[in-house]
């Protein structure tokens, strides 16, 4: 068996795709082969910024999936686009997935699934095919206690369910 392969997938926003990809570059400099899984239309962005003399393209296998909306859509509407990718990205993925697997290089054995935090149908098709899987949080450490807290806050009563605080 080769190198582990990761298919890294960040959420397609400013903010997301960067950190992720700074990330994948630091597996790839400890050994790891990694598939880079953008939407199309931030594929086009990503190969567009890349230099020719960056050597990205060498280091990580840069591939794009649709995302569920039309050419001329707004993709800064993020519901539109979150409700549009849950449709259509889970089956691109697996078939990804699936054409990695057949593929009759040994060496391109999925061992990872690392997708942003805010792509839990990503790392539900990694559990049910059988494949570890982890999220990444480009957000601050700080940001990610908050989130993680919010339950336990309205659970304690500090805040309500639209996150109001209560005054005592």
């Amino acid at each position: 068996m080769g190198n582990p392969h990761v298919i890294a997938i960040p959420y397609p926003a400013q903010g997301h795709v960067l950190p992720l990809m700074e990330f994948a570059l630091s597996l790839v400099n400890h050994g790891f082969k990694v598939t880079f899984v953008n939407t199309e239309f931030n594929h086009k962005r990503v190969m567009k910024a890349l230099s020719e003399q960056d050597n990205v393209h060498d280091l990580i296998h840069l591939v794009s999936v649709p995302d569920g909306l039309e050419p001329w859509e707004d993709r800064n509407d993020l519901g539109k686009l979150s409700t549009a990718m849950v449709e259509v990205m889970p089956g691109k993925l697996q078939e990804l997935i699936q054409k990695i697997k057949d593929d009759d290089d040994d060496d391109d054995e999925i061992t990872c699934i690392i997708a942003d935090g805010s792509l839990g149908w990503a790392l539900e098709i990694a559990k049910n095919m059988g494949i570890k899987r982890a999220a990444f949080c480009p957000a601050s450490a700080t940001l990610l206690a908050l989130v993680r807290s919010i339950p336990k806050l309205i659970a304690d009563g500090i805040i309500n369910n639209d996150g109001e605080a209560f005054y005592y």
